[in-house]
């Protein structure tokens, strides 16, 4: 080795351990106090309307009307301390985590298709098991994750590369459509939405050509059209109960008219805290899937209506938090992280208010599932641990 050649060596690791030395001092800068107060504030409204909804037939099912609330606060507990850990970690570190989470997640997605491995509930085998506990959990929450890291990671360091047809769309394209094949295998239409749009949302602000965001939008519509015109048999059941669940109030539109029932009867004020009739073994899934119709009546139009402006603010913070992250990978790893709750958020009160419909969703912060509320609290430590790197914005 010339002497010229180890001179620009030592200049070459002199300035990455200058960079290293600046990204954990930049990490240690403050999380973001607006983000982390909305987070609490619908985990803990969250929390009581689990408590709420749940304890009719917490006491019918297992004697202890309780049941559901301890679980889901034991594993709020855990998800805040996962959150606060994670907001610590320099988030370039979740790079190394991208691929080998995306092949996890997959293996999972798999292994549910198993049988007697997978879990089944309602037709639907979405649950693996814990050995040896009664924990259970699904697997397309980790592999929304995994799409979140991965896409971020990869898309950031391609920039101009993704307004090719090789580099920007085909990868994602088959990342995503096995991933939809494994998931609608299940089947579970509403986690295949929320990752296939997810992903198409980083690969749009990833810098993708808009005439593949125009193809692929005009296809989902002819499908949509095409399933409500019947052409498409697909969830044609769904589809008619959805239009008007009257004509079959008592059979398969009975989950809807009762979550019609329960929204009316909030009006305007609702019929307060603790006070819904629908959750005494009326309404199904009243604390899991279908707990905003108990908000709504209980706590009436504008109750609903505040914990909806609580949601639209962390999204909006959300967004924020991405404009003004240091890098590409940051401000994607945030984008990809808010657009899951905030899709998940609209399809859930969607269907609930029957817009859309029912899609078998659950509602982020609010809905019963102890490991969905982990992961999405961790999540939420991703966005702390981006904004603690945050570019300074000019005051005034």
């Amino acid at each position: 080795m010339t002497r010229e050649e180890a001179l620009a060596r030592q200049a070459r690791r002199q300035q990455r351990e200058l960079r290293e030395q600046e990204s954990r001092e930049l990490a240690k800068g403050p999380l973001d106090v607006p983000f982390m107060v909305l987070v609490f504030l619908l985990t803990g409204v969250g929390l009581v309307m689990v408590l709420s909804a749940s304890f009719p037939s917490a006491y019918y099912e297992s004697g202890n009307p309780t049941y559901y609330f301890k679980r889901q606060a034991i594993f709020a507990v855990m998800g805040v301390a996962s959150m606060f850990l994670i907001g610590r970690i320099n988030y370039q570190r979740f790079r190394a985590l991208s691929k080998p989470l995306l092949g996890i997640s997959i293996f999972l997605l798999m292994l549910v298709l198993v049988p007697h491995v997978g879990i089944t509930r309602n037709s639907a085998t979405r649950w693996l098991g814990m050995p040896g506990t009664s924990l259970q959990f699904q697997p397309s929450e980790i592999a929304k994750l995994a799409v979140v890291l991965y896409f971020s990671d990869t898309i950031s360091k391609k920039k101009d590369k993704m307004r090719t047809l090789r580099y920007g769309i085909v990868p994602y394209a088959l990342i995503l459509g096995v991933i939809a094949i494994l998931m609608m295998l299940e089947p579970h239409l509403s986690g295949t939405i929320l990752i296939a749009g997810t992903g198409a949302v980083l690969m749009l602000v990833g810098g993708i050509n808009w005439a593949w965001v125009l193809g692929a939008l005009g296809l989902g519509g002819a499908g949509a059209v095409l399933m409500l015109s019947g052409i498409i048999k697909y969830g044609h059941s769904r589809l008619a109960m959805w239009k008007d669940p009257w004509i079959d109030a008592q059979g398969k539109g009975y989950q809807m008219v009762q979550s019609l029932l329960a929204i009316g009867s909030g009006g305007l004020l609702g019929v307060g805290l603790g006070k819904s009739r629908q959750k005494f073994l009326y309404l199904p899934e009243e604390h899991n899937d279908f707990i905003f119709s108990i908000v709504c009546e209980e706590l009436g139009l504008i109750g609903a209506s505040v914990i909806m402006l609580l949601f639209a603010a962390l999204i909006l913070r959300g967004y924020w938090i991405a404009l003004h992250a240091r890098d590409r990978f940051g401000s994607l790893l945030v984008v990809g992280v808010v657009t899951l709750i905030a899709l998940q958020t609209f399809l859930n009160i969607g269907v609930v208010t029957g817009l859309l419909p029912a899609t078998g969703i659950s509602l982020p912060f609010f809905s019963y599932g102890g490991t969905a509320l982990t992961i999405q609290l961790a999540e939420m430590g991703i966005v702390l641990s981006v904004s603690r790197q945050m570019k300074p914005t000019k005051a005034g």
